[in-house]
């Protein structure tokens, strides 16, 4: 039966880089030299958490309740996973913060104003 391929591999950090491809049910075997791309190197946490970020159609209050993990700890999951595919996670607007504590009512709309104001 095959096997996942075993990425990453221990104490190697490039990609790997394929030489044969075998169609079991067709007897066609192709040689040459492939590369994976970005998905297939993913960890096995990567893989499973963007399978469930797929399937709950990218809402991360959704992921984290699934996980019953903090929305923090999704975010920086989502960030870890957004790295390892050659994409750096967007800068946090720090206005998002305050408006966040303003929606919680954690905050006054007085003190909300004044961190707006301050940035």
């Amino acid at each position: 039966m095959p096997q996942p391929l075993p990425i990453p591999f221990p104490g190697v950090s490039e990609a790997p880089l394929i030489t044969e491809l075998v169609f079991p049910d067709a007897a066609v075997t192709v040689r040459g030299e492939f590369t994976l791309n970005e998905f297939a190197t993913l960890t096995p946490d990567n893989l499973d958490f963007l399978r469930l970020y797929i399937k709950v159609r990218g809402n991360l209050k959704e992921v984290e309740r699934i996980l019953g993990l903090s929305y923090p700890t999704v975010r920086a999951r989502f960030d870890a996973l957004l790295r390892s595919i050659g994409y750096e996670p967007e800068v946090a607007d720090p206005r998002d913060e305050t408006l966040r504590l303003l929606e919680r009512g954690e905050i006054t709309p007085e003190e909300a104003t004044r961190r707006l104001k301050s940035r």
